[in-house]
């Protein structure tokens, strides 16, 4: 398994940013697909972003596009999920995970593992 470490998450208020984190260990993400998914307690989960390993392409939920920014650095390793114009109904825990595939709304099932790393909060709230 490929381990993943979200963090960046926290308290801010509508309209506010926040920049999420996701860093590989032990391995390279750049050959990688990856994924942003969200849950929100009771819900299931979904995926609102995802960047492509093979030349980079992005994707993004309809509930979010136009507001976040995934981009990718390979010289630190990371993926990151630029959030912006924060709304009440973007508070959950976020995940990062590597995926087989991309799409507009990047599936659960797409996944490499089933496991869930232990994410970050995003509370949007005033």
């Amino acid at each position: 398994q490929l381990e993943l470490v979200e963090s960046g998450g926290g308290l801010v208020q509508p309209g506010g940013s926040l920049r999420l984190s996701c860093a590989a260990v032990g391995f390279r993400l750049d050959s990688y697909n990856i994924g942003w998914f969200r849950q929100v307690p009771g819900q299931e989960y979904e995926g609102v972003s995802c960047i492509r390993g093979n030349g980079g392409s992005t994707t993004y939920a309809d509930s979010v596009q136009g507001r976040f920014t995934i981009s990718r650095d390979s010289a630190k390793n990371m993926v990151y999920l630029q959030m912006d114009s924060l709304k009440p109904e973007d508070t959950a825990v976020y995940h990062c995970a590597e995926v087989h595939f991309c799409a507009r709304t990047t599936p659960v099932g797409a996944r490499l593992y089933d496991f869930w790393g232990q994410g970050t909060q995003v509370t949007v709230s005033s």
